[in-house]
């Protein structure tokens, strides 16, 4: 279900929020907050992979990387920029410490090749359309959602918090993150889920 580049790429993402987060205070504070970012980005993804392969849809997760820095088409860079590994970092730097910044993954999708002939009988169909994307992103979101919920109940509240903090920022509706693809998939969806994780935030704030 996961490919290699998938878990390298989670793998490193978690590892680089560990060391934002906890700013390595000490050892042990590290280790459990790589372990519970690890956790969180598994839980999303897997609850991503679940939904794409009942839409007979394959993702692929990767981390955020940004080439047009312009609205014309030749304010290009000639590489990707890794915004997924430098984004975090700097925000932390320039908020004294304040923000952490946990939108670090993206993901593609493509219908798989049996996609179309099963449901249209022509392979002009296979696309993956924006509601598809934006149920699949969704998906990611409500399993964060629920799993944060999972961790308060059971005592886990610093996993709970990165929970929330993780959907709260993934669900900003720009670039091509997850808040994006909700946004443009279905508004309707994305208001709902913007009001619940928002008020999740709130509750950390006051309550846990």
């Amino acid at each position: 279900m996961f490919t290699k580049k998938e878990i390298s790429s989670v793998l490193i993402v978690s590892f680089l929020l560990g060391i934002v987060i906890s700013l390595v205070e000490n050892l042990n504070l590290f280790l459990s907050t790589t372990l519970s970012v690890f956790l969180i980005i598994a839980l999303n993804t897997l609850g991503k992979k679940i939904t794409a392969f009942y839409l007979d849809t394959d993702i692929e997760i990767k981390i955020w990387e940004m080439q047009q820095f312009g609205y014309k088409s030749h304010m290009r860079t000639k590489k990707p920029f890794l915004a997924g590994i430098f984004v975090p970092l700097i925000i932390k730097f320039l908020s004294i410490g304040l923000i952490n910044w946990m939108v670090c993954l993206t993901f593609d999708a493509s219908g798989r090749v049996y996609r179309a002939a099963r449901r249209h009988g022509i392979y002009s169909f296979s696309e993956v359309t924006e509601e598809e994307m934006g149920g699949i992103a969704g998906a990611g979101i409500i399993a964060t959602l629920v799993f944060a919920l999972v961790g308060y109940l059971i005592g886990q509240e610093t996993f709970s918090v990165l929970s929330i903090t993780y959907a709260f920022f993934n669900l900003i509706p720009a670039f091509d993150w997850d808040g994006a693809k909700i946004f443009f998939g279905n508004k309707v969806s994305w208001s709902v889920l913007a009001v619940v994780t928002s008020l999740a935030m709130i509750a950390t704030i006051f309550i846990i």
